[in-house]
């Protein structure tokens, strides 16, 4: 016989929790249930690449988070505010644990983003249990969050690590939040509840609150959240209508989390200013945000009920229709006149549609950061309320129909059957970064953001002519699109074209004068046209820029080398290394320039550094070859010349050098053989041809005059 929830009706104040349910399953059972699901299904993310869509700026281009966990690191994350337009330490931190424990291997950095996206499930559950008291609806509400197709890209995504991780604390704010709360109304009648008990949960929540605001700032509109709790279910308001002192009294209570979500908020202006990435109002004035804001409400609405369609991109066209705007607004105007009239009767309906709209305000575009509609990421903690609202107006429709527990089963199963099936087949989309960018256009062929990427990706595979034209579309459709003018010069470059190369460089850098990986690029440029001191000046403009940018002390200090200011190359290549300790080519370089200045050892030593950083580093293999070589180690210079022969068959100088090796232990037929391969390989390696010359002179005679 099943068994009926209690009604989830506002808790009076002074009761303390509400009278939780005894499901015939025990609760730990269903939780580890919602865990074990959520893994299965977002288990195939293990086997996808990091994507070129930031993962590269958050995780495998970043040294100090590839670097793990080291106090050079955590000063950084702690001071950042430019590399994700926001400061986010604990997001930065959470990047660089992953790398500490797994390195660069993709699965374990996903796989942190899957079991924090479960834990927030089994949240999910454990708070509005422990809210309302109503078990399997609060079941259903998580299993509806946690397997919804919406979730897809901030769990297969590795740089939205940032939504599940601020997720997490957030919860866990609400939870201790809830706790403190009710230990509050149970206070009046029974005195012995602890007041530093009462402390110790609101210190927990503030505790919590703060952890996720320094993962990502949208959850600045919590401490509302916590007020609309306050009201459904946790009843701490009475009377027809808000008390007045009542809601001062909840306010004030909520004073430090305004706190913080206020500093959080200029902080993070000021930092989205300070890197570009907010659009003026004289781009994009406020009538055509507020139209997008109300548009884009109800395509988040509609995607919620009907998920197709879904992408990384969503276009902003900049104006809407305005039929749309008004049939938009009038939809929003409905909805919440309904929620309104029923918030005596139905008080969660209210209460789950003002969780939907304010939690979404920080990224509805009213203040907007780059140039799209709407991301399906930003449903994240915002598609709770809604969850919330459907469930329980569908459990309180179904009434005391005669078949309610079979209905409301039956159609419970259906939804997160459907869920599943479209989950796992959006999940497909992260496979790669072309596939993601393919599936992208074929939903926003007019995206210059996914034209971008999907030429990025295209130029990773090799395909530079395919990359080319993508790059040539983004800024068909967006001319003022700096980053594709640096892609597109820097694919120009790899096909030799630098003249033109430099040209589209030199165009991103005059529409962003600050963009240092165009400037980075631009010195490249230079430097294969042995422009050596324009070269110069462009790496020293990138490290102004980003003082931290190892790669850019590296080529200045190639720069300076091929200047003949060997020293000075020395101070450059030391300080890419101080920057980034991993950086394998840094030590390679270093140890050439120290070889110019005949310190063997030195070399050597760096040499062998690079090569524990990328074993497979067959140039830094043979420059340990040579090295060894020259300090007379013949049978170690072998090795690293065979070593690197068989990392890199046609490397004509390594065979060449293997020759030299052998023929200095008498063993000239083995050193012909290598002589041979190496003219074979590259016919105008004159170093290689006099040495086989030589060989052969030795081994059959001067050649009769």
């Amino acid at each position: 016989m099943h068994r009926p929830e209690m009604k989830s009706n506002p808790v009076s104040l002074g009761t303390s929790v509400p009278a939780l349910t005894r499901p015939h399953i025990p609760v730990w059972l269903l939780a580890a249930l919602l865990v074990l699901v959520t893994v299965a299904l977002y288990w195939p993310a293990l086997r996808y690449d990091f994507v070129n869509l930031d993962d590269n700026v958050y995780v495998t281009e970043n040294p100090y988070v590839q670097s793990g966990l080291t106090w050079a690191g955590v000063k950084w994350a702690f001071s950042n505010t430019q590399q994700a337009a926001y400061w986010a330490p604990m997001m930065w931190l959470s990047h660089m644990l992953a790398c500490q424990l797994f390195g660069l291997n993709p699965w374990g950095h996903h796989l942190i983003n899957v079991l924090l996206h479960a834990a927030n499930v089994v949240l999910v559950f454990f708070l509005l249990r422990q809210l309302t008291g109503a078990t399997w609806r609060s079941l259903f509400v998580a299993a509806l969050f946690g397997w919804h197709p919406l979730r897809v890209e901030s769990v297969a995504w590795v740089t939205e690590r940032k939504d599940v991780l601020s997720a997490c604390f957030g919860l866990l704010a609400l939870i201790f939040y809830v706790r403190f709360a009710q230990q509050q109304g149970t206070r009046s009648k029974q005195q012995w509840t602890s007041i530093s008990l009462i402390l110790s949960s609101y210190c927990w929540s503030l505790f919590f609150f703060a952890l996720g605001l320094m993962s990502k700032p949208m959850l600045v509109t919590w401490p509302l959240v916590m007020l609309l709790l306050d009201w459904w279910p946790l009843g701490r308001v009475t009377g027809d209508g808000w008390q007045v002192t009542r809601v001062r009294g909840l306010v004030w209570e909520k004073v430090p989390f305004l706190a913080l979500a206020l500093v959080m908020s200029a902080v993070t202006f000021a930092a989205q200013k300070y890197d570009d990435s907010v659009v003026s109002i004289s781009a994009l004035p406020f009538d055509a945000r507020g139209a997008n804001a109300l548009v884009s409400y109800c395509r988040y609405l509609k995607k919620l009920f009907w998920p197709s369609d879904l992408a990384i991109y969503y276009p902003h066209p900049g104006t809407w229709p305005m039929g749309k705007v008004a049939l938009a607004g009038g939809l929003l105007l409905i909805i919440t006149a309904l929620c309104f009239a029923a918030r005596r009767r139905h008080p969660f309906l209210l209460m789950g549609w003002l969780w939907f709209v304010a939690t979404l305000l920080p990224v509805i575009g009213l203040v907007q950061a780059g140039w799209v509609a709407m991301a399906d990421r930003f449903t994240y903690a915002p598609s709770l309320g809604v969850l919330i609202l459907a469930v329980w107006g569908v459990n309180e429709l179904a009434g005391r129909w005669r078949y309610r527990a079979i209905g409301l089963s039956v159609a419970g199963c259906a939804a997160i059957a459907l869920c599943l099936g479209i989950t796992r087949q959006q999940l497909g989309c992260w496979k790669d970064s072309e596939f993601l960018f393919r599936h992208t256009l074929a939903v926003a062929e007019n995206s210059y953001l996914a034209r971008n990427g999907f030429g990025l990706a295209l130029d990773q595979k090799g395909q530079t002519d395919a990359a080319i034209a993508q790059f040539q579309e983004a800024i068909r459709l967006k001319p003022d699109y700096a980053m594709a003018y640096n892609n597109l010069g820097a694919a120009l470059d790899e096909q030799g074209r630098t003249d033109e190369a430099i040209r589209q460089i030199e165009e991103a850098i005059r529409l962003k004068p600050d963009y240092a990986n165009a400037h980075n690029n631009l010195g490249i440029a230079f430097l294969k046209e042995n422009r050596i001191d324009e070269a110069i000046s462009q790496f020293q403009e990138v490290i102004r820029l980003r003082p931290d940018f190892a790669e850019a002390y590296n080529h200045l200090g190639n720069t300076l080398g091929r200047k003949g200011e060997i020293g000075e190359a020395i101070k450059q290549f030391e300080e890419a290394i101080r920057r980034q300790p991993n950086f394998a080519e840094a030590y390679n370089d270093l140890g050439i320039a120290l070889l110019g200045k005949n310190r063997d050892d030195a070399a050597i030593h760096e040499f062998e550094l690079a090569i524990r950083l990328q074993p497979d580093f067959a140039d830094a293999r043979h420059n340990l070859g040579i090295a060894l070589l020259k300090e007379g180690r013949i049978d170690e210079a072998i090795t690293q010349f065979q070593e690197t022969i068989r990392l890199k068959p046609d490397y004509a100088e390594a065979h060449n050098n293997l020759g030299t090796a052998l023929g200095k232990k008498g063993q000239l037929d083995e050193a012909i053989s290598q002589y041979q391969e190496a003219v074979r390989l590259k016919p105008d390696l004159a170093e290689a041809r006099g040495n086989l010359n030589r060989a052969l002179e030795i081994k059959n005679g001067p050649k009769a005059r």
